[in-house]
């Protein structure tokens, strides 16, 4: 930790200021040299979150959990970004967890402000079914997340697939907005598209106007569930990327 506090200081040199607006996407072309310096140990840019390789400095988790007396917790735990919060020496304390979600745009809804919490993309769910507590559910992901929660959601309420059924399911997500995360990038009109959708379902989505990306079959959203009907107990997970259990004792 003492390395790394050192590195910030010596990277963030500009005090606090200027780390708020590399941290908020708010850097000017002489200081994006510094912004990707900074990407070089994943210091506050960009989404930490696990390489193609399975190389990761911290990650993103998501846990559904339902107790014998019906108590029921969905958390999207986001460690990864423990090491985005770089000191500031001239302050003594680091930079908040989620200050790079900020924009330093005047009038932006996310503009940077005092007592201002900034925005997340973490969306763990519950659901009620009845008045009675039904459903919990989530995924990591960054801008992922809403998408394919909602996904799921869908697929059981509407479509009467079963918690593991709606996660199975082809996937994909929109990149049309811009990035939450630092530069911010935005793919107008591209879906990513898992590789398992039929191809005459892709060929129409095309038709309409997306820019289709077709990904490996299994490899959009990391998402897992639980859900209460009376005395039972459900529960799903995904097997993209081998990570995730659904277990009940």
């Amino acid at each position: 930790m003492t390395d790394r506090v050192t590195l910030h200081a010596t990277w963030v040199g500009g005090g606090f200021e200027h780390a708020v607006r590399v941290a908020s996407g708010g850097a000017d072309a002489a200081e994006r040299p510094v912004a990707q310096h900074l990407d070089v140990v994943a210091a506050g840019v960009g989404e930490p979150t696990v390489g193609r390789m399975g190389a990761s400095r911290g990650d993103t988790v998501h846990l559904d959990i339902i107790d014998t007396a019906g108590n029921m917790i969905s958390a999207t735990p986001s460690g990864g970004w423990l090491h985005s919060s770089p000191v500031i020496p001239e302050l003594g304390f680091c930079l908040g967890t989620r200050a790079q979600m900020f924009w330093l745009e005047e009038g932006h809804p996310a503009a940077l402000a005092p007592g201002k919490r900034p925005r997340t993309t973490l969306s763990p769910s519950l659901a009620l079914r009845d008045g009675e507590p039904y459903l919990g559910w989530g995924s990591p992901g960054g801008d992922g997340q809403d998408q394919w929660i909602t996904q799921m959601f869908l697929r059981h309420v509407h479509c009467g697939m079963n918690l593991q059924e709606a996660i199975d399911a082809p996937a994909w997500h929109s990149e049309h907005f811009p990035s939450s995360f630092w530069p911010r990038t935005a793919r107008p009109g591209v879906l990513v598209i898992e590789g398992r959708v039929p191809k005459k379902t892709i060929a129409e989505l095309e038709r309409r106007g997306h820019t289709v990306e077709t990904g490996p079959d299994w490899s959009e959203g990391r998402l897992t569930a639980a859900s209460r009907v009376g005395p039972r107990r459900r529960a799903a997970a995904n097997a993209r990327g081998m990570q995730g259990y659904a277990a009940g004792r």
